[in-house]
């Protein structure tokens, strides 16, 4: 049991470190190649804390821990607005740009609901298996392209001094060697982390559902809760909230439809109470942005998110 633990929190340190090592090395390294600081912010970074996710998916998908793999997206992505915006607004209120608020966040709302459709093949087709397959990941991976293809657009649009953080130039050397290490540091953790997860909901005879939704969830979603938390405290709203609803759109889109590519996921009718937590958290940020002060997550509406994501972990709990 202490090796289980221990195989947990090495591996999330481990995800954590990696990811970090590969975004300022491959920042780094875009810069040297002339790579606008703009591009970078809306690319690299955004990849970058995604990448835990993304890694504990593959691993999950190719073991054949589907409830870890499905579980981890969608437990990240309520987290990632109920906890993680919620903090953020407590710390400074967060204004959303007229974009973010009807292009956006609405992506978002795609995104859970095509899920939501997909997984639903036994109650659509009175059959009786529901499951993400390879032409359901295939479909997901083409949203995410569609996805790129209008980020890439507003970078056209939007000025280079609308990034607030420029990367550090590192040598050549220094920068391989960054992602380098980022790599092993995520492949060693990832695994580490579906390992010591599926070991420790098999010793407490939890599912790996529960374990999805909340521990492995939690511990793949710490770069964006340092993100966000980091730049509402440094007043860069813009940064805080497409750090939180672009990851979400990724997680679904690439990570999720990646996975099932690998290997098709049988979807478990007990998830799907948790594929309506993510649309009802999605509904409920858009519905925020227009009570109170227009298109402005208030501290209040933060607090009430966290309580409701408290709310949400103890039914997770006692369904067990």
């Amino acid at each position: 049991m202490i090796l289980t633990y221990l195989l947990l929190i090495v591996g999330f340190v481990a995800l954590i470190k990696g990811a970090g090592l590969l975004v300022d090395g491959a920042s780094s390294l875009a810069k040297r190649l002339g790579v606008s600081a703009l591009v970078i912010g809306l690319t690299i970074v955004a990849f970058g804390t995604s990448t835990p996710e993304l890694i504990v998916n593959i691993f999950a998908s190719i073991q054949g821990n589907t409830d870890i793999a499905i579980g981890n997206i969608l437990g990240s992505n309520i987290f990632n607005i109920l906890f993680v915006l919620g903090i953020s607004a407590v710390i400074y209120p967060l204004a959303v740009k007229r974009g973010t608020v009807w292009k956006e966040i609405p992506l978002a709302l795609l995104a859970v609901i095509v899920l939501a459709l997909m997984a639903n093949d036994a109650f659509i087709d009175n059959g009786s298996l529901s499951a993400l397959t390879r032409i359901d990941g295939l479909i997901l991976i083409s949203f995410f392209i569609i996805f790129l293809y209008y980020v890439f657009g507003i970078s056209k649009v939007e000025s280079a001094d609308t990034v607030e953080t420029t990367p550090r130039k590192h040598s050549l050397l220094r920068s391989y060697l960054m992602i380098g290490g980022g790599l092993v540091g995520l492949i060693i953790g990832g695994k580490w982390v579906v390992d010591g997860a599926t070991a420790f909901a098999t010793s407490l005879g939890m599912s790996e559902a529960l374990i999805g939704l909340t521990i492995v969830a939690v511990g793949t979603s710490l770069p964006e809760l340092a993100t966000s938390t980091v730049a509402a405290y440094k007043k860069d709203v813009d940064i805080a909230v497409g750090n939180i609803v672009g990851s979400n759109i990724f997680n679904i889109f690439w990570i999720l439809g990646l996975s099932a590519v690998i290997r098709p996921l049988p979807f478990s009718q007990i998830l799907m109470s948790d594929v309506f937590m993510t649309v009802i958290a999605t509904l409920l940020l858009f519905a925020a942005l227009f009570i109170g002060k227009r298109h402005i997550l208030e501290r209040w509406q933060g607090i009430c998110f966290i309580a409701l994501y408290v709310g949400y972990v103890v039914y997770l709990v006692i369904r067990g």
